[in-house]
């Protein structure tokens, strides 16, 4: 029998979250400074007392995809909550999950933007490992979070760490394409110089805001416009949807 996927987080020791060797330096700065290791600790306690915590591993957007290979910033804000969705990417479920709402507005807009058709279920289904692969990085704000509590691990210290790779990117040698949708993302833009890298802000894709104004996420056209910016700049991958 195929040996059972781990759904939740196993340790609160950043050894066991493997990371690209670009972020490294980064990560263990923070993980050394006192906010840091007070988070660890957090995470140490919460574990100890019987929490389920997802994803399994906090930092997959930093070993999926190196910090010289990122084109594209997606920024999502809490990973989900429900047991098994998780997957260490932001708005990305594990392959075989329902896809969440604010995910199938994801693939509806790309569909209508790029003609790309919806994944085949159940694989990838709604897995964006792929993206991720192709140097679109999927950074959840806060990443981890316990089972059916929503932003329960929100100000734990894990905002310092992903600010950090925020402003690594943004001032990094490569101008990228950054999409914040919605107010919380969007928070963000004072960590980016607009006139280097592509700022692309709307709604999020959540069904509460999506079809809303001031700028609707359906209809948006990020995908699009993102393709057409990076095109002058270098060929784009064939497989990849988000150019």
């Amino acid at each position: 029998m195929p040996e059972a996927r781990v759904t939740q987080l196993q340790s609160a020791d950043p050894a066991d979250w493997p990371v690209a060797s670009g972020w490294r330096p980064l990560v263990d700065d923070f993980f050394g400074s006192a906010v840091g290791r007070k988070l660890l600790g957090f995470l140490g306690e919460r574990l100890a007392a019987g929490a389920s915590i997802f994803p399994p591993q906090p930092l997959r957007a930093l070993e999926l995809t190196p910090p010289e290979a990122v084109r594209v910033v997606i920024l999502g804000q809490d990973p989900y909550h429900g047991r098994g969705q998780a997957e260490g990417l932001a708005f990305s479920v594990a392959p075989g999950v329902a896809l969440p709402p604010s995910l199938r507005n994801i693939f509806k807009e790309l569909e209508r933007d790029l003609g790309t058709p919806p994944p085949t279920f159940p694989e990838p289904g709604g897995s964006l490992v792929k993206w991720a692969k192709n140097g679109v990085l999927l950074l959840n704000t806060c990443l981890t979070v316990e089972e059916g509590q929503a932003a329960s691990h929100s100000g734990k210290g894990w905002e310092v760490l992903t600010d950090a790779v925020i402003r690594h990117v943004a001032e990094g040698p490569r101008p990228v394409v950054f999409m914040l949708w919605g107010a919380h993302a969007q928070g963000k833009r004072g960590f980016i110089d607009g006139k280097r890298h592509k700022l692309l802000m709307s709604n999020h894709p959540s069904p509460l805001s999506a079809l809303k104004p001031p700028v609707p996420f359906i209809g948006c056209g990020h995908f699009g416009q993102a393709r057409a910016w990076r095109e002058p700049q270098q060929a784009l991958a064939p497989s990849d949807p988000v150019g």
